[in-house]
């Protein structure tokens, strides 16, 4: 069932989806070569807590016979697509992070992801990042009300497969609202016109997931991380996405964690 929020309900969103921002903000003056992650999942928490929210992943409910999600933080480094757990392998040089935070505020969740270069990395790292960012943006513009799923879906998988790259398959974004998972679901991949229409009031946790090489993935050992097949680069971007005035109104925001980066250049 698609759940349609009022405006006043999209207004609680936003707040619960700009304390994921700032959230990432913070991290992003934290990541460095030597950084654990472990560190950065203490950081957010302790944001969190001190302003009000909850921590939306931790505790979160894993498949039958996994533990619950321990952090509050998914954090996934290189070839791992999502889901990574914050351990203690410190960050290097030439890594790239996705740092995905989600947050309950006032009864309603934001949940969104960033990709992190940390110090300074390759030419082939910077341009999956820049192109899976930028494949987000398409699917956004796409989310209009009388569209429908698949058009975003499809912007998103045209634009990245165009530069080459495999997208994901198994792992896709959602609605958002009173639970983090809600219907529909929004694969990156897709036909125009296929799927649920888009109406005023939805609200879309988009989130492309972007491999440098092959779009196949696999789980590993811990019940939760993803990472690519052949061990070659992902890059995660997500935003919290409403229908206002039957446009896509952005939700979270880039700019404050951008601005953030910037800051320490």
């Amino acid at each position: 069932m698609i759940f349609i929020k009022t405006r006043e309900e999209i207004e609680l969103m936003r707040e619960s989806a700009l304390m994921v921002s700032k959230t990432l903000a913070i991290i992003a003056k934290e990541i460095k070569p030597g950084v654990i992650p472990l560190h950065l999942d203490k950081v957010a928490e302790t944001y969190i807590r001190d302003n009000g929210g909850l921590p939306a992943f931790k505790g979160y409910k894993g498949p039958r016979g996994v533990p619950d999600f321990p952090a509050t933080l998914c954090i996934s480094v290189n070839e791992a697509v999502v889901h990574g757990i914050p351990g203690t392998k410190p960050l290097v040089e030439g890594d790239i992070i996705s740092v995905d935070c989600g947050v309950k505020k006032n009864g309603f969740y934001g949940d969104h992801a960033y990709t992190f270069a940390v110090g300074a990395i390759s030419q082939e790292k910077q341009k999956l990042i820049d192109v899976t960012k930028a494949a987000l943006y398409k699917g956004i513009e796409q989310m209009i009300s009388g569209n429908r799923i698949g058009d975003i879906s499809y912007a998103i998988q045209h634009y990245a497969e165009a530069h080459g790259y495999g997208v994901v398959r198994e792992l896709v974004g959602h609605g958002l609202g009173k639970n983090m998972h809600e219907d529909p679901e929004v694969p990156n991949f897709g036909k125009r016109g296929d799927g649920p229409k888009l109406r005023e009031g939805m609200v879309l946790a988009i989130e492309p997931m972007i491999n440098m090489g092959t779009k196949n993935v696999r789980g590993l050992q811990d019940g939760w991380t993803i990472v690519t097949a052949d061990g070659k680069p992902s890059v995660h971007f997500e935003h919290d996405v409403a229908i206002v005035e039957g446009k896509p109104d952005i939700l979270s925001s880039y700019s404050i964690i951008e601005e953030a980066l910037a800051s320490i250049k």
